[in-house]
């Protein structure tokens, strides 16, 4: 079976084609970073504009690169939640008229499911079950997984997720959008001995996730500091940094333990941060259980993981129906697992 892949969530536009058989025949990405970076932030019209600019140029690329006609599409995904109401719509009105154009099912995926399933389109592949931590600029969350379609939310972020609390911080100190990477880069320059940031939630038993405290924590120590003295500023960025990753070390650690899973998986946005994949490393070393990210490349958003979420499901029989319905807000839990023919 091979499918189309549509990703439109929010600045990416993305196309892939999976093969079940030959596996990813070909991706491609788009990014609006430049276009959102002068305004700090992502700016929900202009990146509904720029997907209808460039999804239907970027699939016929696509479906080139990976030596398909349209008519040898047996299937498309399209993310249909979470995400900007916007940039999902245009996804799913090109995704469903394509399917209903050429008589081939549609079917809307969950973002964090796919996020969750891309270490799959790596080797070796994850087997289930398994702890997904799930990190990314809108989400922080722990999983644990059974099976596709089988999820048991453990802890969430109850305020701002770990990357959007990076973009913020990033912000605070003057650096370029998106803010993980150029606060990572700066944080290589930083001393961890002069700041000791908290770690929040903790202390106190579960697996949720406070990031906002952390937020103020820093805001109220560069407020303090000379903010025009770059060690000050390099010294702060570490100190933010280390303490949101010893505080997902911590929350991993818990999850493992309680779970008794010998298999983490960290995908999403902020699972391409070096030291944080260096400190869950120690961690399932320690613990005797094994870690799985997908390919940096497909740790931001992309089509590929979509496409494979979409093939599994697709493959099994499930399909949607011909409305062009989005889901800006679709718990994860409300899945459930494809049947099986």
């Amino acid at each position: 079976m091979r499918i189309l892949g549509i990703e439109t969530s929010c600045d990416e536009t993305a196309v892939a084609v999976y093969d079940g058989h030959a596996g990813l025949l070909a991706h491609r990405v788009y990014s609006q970073v430049e276009s959102h970076a002068r305004y700090g932030g992502v700016v929900p019209e202009l990146a509904s504009r720029d997907h209808i600019r460039k999804l239907l140029p970027l699939l016929d690329e696509t479906l080139q690169a990976a030596a398909t006609d349209r008519l040898m599409l047996d299937g498309v995904a399209y993310t249909r939640g979470p995400g900007l109401a916007g940039a999902l719509l245009v996804g799913a009105s090109v995704a469903r008229s394509l399917a209903y154009a050429l008589g081939i099912p549609a079917l809307g995926i969950h973002h964090m499911e796919a996020h969750l399933l891309a270490p799959m389109l790596e080797e070796p592949p994850p087997s289930f079950p398994f702890v997904a931590l799930l990190v990314s600029g809108g989400h922080t969350m722990l999983v644990q997984v059974a099976g596709v379609g089988r999820y048991r939310l453990l802890g969430e972020s109850l305020d701002d997720a770990a990357g959007e609390a990076f973009d913020k911080i990033a912000k605070l100190l003057g650096l370029p959008y998106p803010g993980g990477p150029a606060l990572q880069r700066l944080a290589e320059q930083g001393n961890s001995e002069r700041f000791q940031f908290p770690r929040p939630m903790t202390d106190r038993p579960g697996l949720d996730f406070s990031f906002s405290g952390l937020k103020t924590y820093t805001l109220y120590t560069l407020r303090n500091a000379d903010t025009s003295d770059d060690q000050i500023r390099a010294d702060t960025a570490r100190a933010f940094q280390d303490a949101v990753i010893d505080t997902l070390y911590l929350k991993c650690r818990r999850a493992l333990r309680q779970t008794g899973a010998k298999r983490l998986v960290v995908a999403g946005g902020v699972s391409a941060n070096g030291p944080l994949r260096e400190r869950l490393a120690e961690l399932t070393h320690a613990l005797g259980a094994r870690i799985y990210y997908p390919r940096l490349e497909f740790c931001t958003d992309n089509a590929a993981m979509v496409a494979y979420a979409g093939w599994l499901r697709l493959s099994a029989g499930e399909h949607g129906s011909l409305a062009f319905d989005i889901a800006t807000r679709w718990p994860l839990t409300d899945l459930r697992a494809p049947s099986t023919r």
